[in-house]
């Protein structure tokens, strides 16, 4: 029985030749199993500290995108917002999803994702996206009233690119607090004039919908008049037309619509 003992089978692996095959096998195996276990101690004792960087940086970067959206900084100072939460948005149904991580999901990847999208008819499709993804992620600003700031993450086709873009709402949910256009590849001096501060400017304080929930802003060609309409670009109509249509669309039934109608009401606050 001593000879089975681990004790004596370790004794007797010591006691091999350095130059053992056996030996240098069962050395190797053993650092192995130790590095392993090191590695899995490690990971698991640091995951949580990892996981609250993770979360604080991209808090941090989504804090800093939302200030610089055009006339935001004032905003957030005059509102008090003080929290940021972001959901994952059901868009069919307007509902927040809770058994899903915003911060893991990858809208980007959704939108080519044929299994998490839906299919646009040609009459819905106005922003040229082909398929919208069934979920999308918005990011709701609380401060000392309630909420201050909802934004959403907007995209669609312009003259000849994809437009990708964050859309501020007031706390009224109907009033365009900030329009950012962070992605786009339109005509270097034309159309990629979307991007220039002083127009983007030109969207704050808008009203984007009425009091019946129509869609009603919109840019136009030559002198905007009212809240309603916004300045075209002289020279890129259709890059300009272009962000107009998804802000429509994103705003809209096939959009984040259903879910601005549940915050409006205090379904979902």
């Amino acid at each position: 029985m001593a000879e089975r003992s681990p004790l004596f089978l370790w004794r007797r692996f010591l006691a091999l030749p350095n130059d053992s095959r056996g030996k240098t096998l069962g050395v190797a195996l053993l650092v192995a199993l130790i590095s392993a276990l090191g590695v899995s101690v490690t990971s698991v004792l640091l995951e949580p500290r990892q996981q609250a960087h993770l979360d604080a940086a991209r808090e941090a970067k989504l804090a800093g995108m939302i200030a610089a959206l055009p006339g935001l900084g004032d905003l957030l100072r005059e509102t008090g917002a003080e929290t940021l939460e972001a959901v994952l948005v059901d868009l069919a149904s307007g509902t927040i999803r809770k058994d899903a991580d915003p911060q893991s999901y990858d809208f980007l990847a959704a939108q080519s994702d044929a299994a998490r999208t839906t299919a646009l008819s040609p009459e819905q499709d106005i922003a040229g996206i082909a398929r919208r993804p069934d979920l999308a992620p918005a990011y709701l600003l609380r401060g000392r009233d309630g909420l201050a700031l909802v934004v959403l993450p907007v995209y669609g086709t312009g003259y000849q690119s994809v437009i990708r873009a964050y859309l501020a709402l007031s706390a009224d949910l109907t009033t365009i607090a900030g329009l950012s256009i962070y992605e786009q590849g339109e005509t270097p001096g034309l159309g990629a004039r979307i991007t220039d501060p002083g127009w983007q400017a030109l969207w704050s304080g808008k009203q984007a919908v009425n009091a019946s929930g129509e869609i009603v802003i919109a840019v136009v060609r030559g002198g905007a008049t009212g809240l309603r309409e916004i300045d075209g670009i002289s020279g890129a109509t259709r890059s300009s037309m272009g962000v107009a249509r998804i802000v429509q669309f994103w705003l809209g039934p096939d959009g984040f619509g259903p879910f601005l109608a549940a915050l409006r009401s205090g379904e979902e606050r």
